[in-house]
């Protein structure tokens, strides 16, 4: 899979969890993430839903996710039209959502990222790379396995499956692993 991702730096901190990311009172109301996304991290800033555009990238500090393990959190992310979350570490639980539903999170060392910088997100197999167009540094990021890389490139778990899923996935690789 290759994959280049440009956007501009939303940056949040450290231990996001899933309530920060959609609290629990709105989830109440409804589960359908384009109405959910206009309160995305209102808890953290309630003016961040308004100011998010299509292809804005996530950037957090350690345990991006943790709390509940409720993938609406994903996937109002990804409704928002954020495709890709960066962060020092992510909760197993969201990580693992993330890929499931299509939203590509990427492990990398966030510090030097500020609000508003350009990023550029290359996946390409399973190797991610992050570029800080604003200050010309190149971040290494943790690969992503390649049974995930496949789940990515067809958009989700769901996609995945309908296209073969496991099996799709062995005859590609050539081998039963």
């Amino acid at each position: 899979m290759q994959l280049r991702i440009e956007g501009r730096a939303r940056v949040v901190g450290d231990d996001i969890n899933t309530d920060y990311i959609i609290a629990s009172t709105r989830k109440r109301d409804t589960l359908d993430e384009q109405i959910l996304k206009r309160y995305l991290l209102e808890t953290v800033d309630p003016k961040f839903a308004a100011s998010v555009q299509p292809g804005d990238l996530l950037v957090a500090g350690a345990n991006f996710g943790c709390g509940s393990a409720m993938e609406i959190a994903a996937t109002v992310i990804l409704a928002a039209g954020i495709t890709a979350v960066l962060a020092t570490s992510f909760s197993r639980t969201f990580y693992r959502n993330a890929i499931n539903n299509g939203l590509i999170p990427v492990e990398c060392e966030t510090n030097s990222i500020a609000e508003g910088d350009r990023l550029v997100v290359s996946l390409d197999g399973n190797a991610l790379t992050v570029e800080n167009s604003t200050h010309g540094a190149r971040l290494a990021a943790k690969p992503i396995s390649p049974m995930m890389t496949h789940i990515l490139d067809a958009g989700g778990i769901v996609e995945f499956t309908r296209r073969g899923g496991w099996d799709l996935y062995v005859r590609r690789a050539g081998t039963r692993t």
